[in-house]
């Protein structure tokens, strides 16, 4: 009985051993499965930096190189082309919706929408339950300016009152009403602002924005949203 209670013992220990490869081992696994997301960037409409900081904004510091590739899973893919747009101002004072959503993010009249003054936003439906990767976006890029109250959120829910996520939140004095953000403010550069999503499952994305240091309009050139079906 202890031979065989022996045996049984090293056995297990053994298939164990066999079935549990280490931490490290996962993690190189999982690193080499991510690919960079074919993310393609407009042409700059300006260069440099602003050296003028308005007064009360916290900026993010400028990194003073391009912004490296984000990686993701492979097949993860800008699931927001050519889908539907609604927004808080359903007349634009500039452009259509759809242009929010049409792979033209290029600083060009006539390849952004203008929405009105004070806190607007807008929403994309993704028509299908996907696990969101990375969401980039670009407001105005064709002068150095600064946009106040950037939210970014999603759910399954079209309504957004249950389910909600907060990606990104730059609301440092909850003007928006939608909490206080952590993060900081940002010049509008041609890279756009990529926010990391870490693979939260979603139906829905809502953008908010109020006004910028330009002017209280409120402006979206694209978004694009990269991931994955869900099932």
């Amino acid at each position: 009985m202890f031979l065989v209670a022996a045996l049984a013992a090293v056995t297990s220990q053994l298939t164990w051993g066999q079935e549990q490869p280490s931490s490290k081992t996962d993690a190189k696994v999982a690193k080499a499965e991510l690919v960079p997301i074919g993310l393609k960037l407009p042409k700059p409409a300006f260069k440099g930096t602003p050296k003028h900081v308005p007064p009360g904004t916290r900026l993010e510091k400028p990194r003073g190189k391009p912004r490296p590739p984000f990686l993701a899973p492979s097949g993860s893919t800008n699931v927001a082309k050519g889908k539907r747009v609604s927004s808080s101002d359903e007349e634009p004072i500039i452009g259509e919706l759809d242009l929010i959503t049409d792979n033209d993010k290029e600083a060009n009249e006539g390849c952004y929408v203008e929405l009105g003054p004070g806190l607007q936003y807008v929403q994309i439906n993704l028509k299908g339950d996907y696990k969101i990767d990375a969401v980039v976006l670009w407001h105005y890029h064709a002068s150095a300016r600064v946009y106040h109250d950037v939210v970014v959120r999603v759910s399954n829910d079209k309504d957004f009152i249950t389910g909600v996520k907060t990606l990104f939140n730059n609301d440092h004095d909850n003007s928006a009403g939608l909490g206080i953000g952590k993060e900081l403010e940002y010049w509008e550069t041609y890279e756009g602002k990529l926010i990391d999503a870490k693979g939260v499952s979603a139906r829905f994305i809502r953008l908010y924005s109020n006004g910028s240091t330009s002017d209280d309009q409120n402006h979206y050139t694209e978004v694009e949203v990269y991931g994955r079906p869900a099932k």
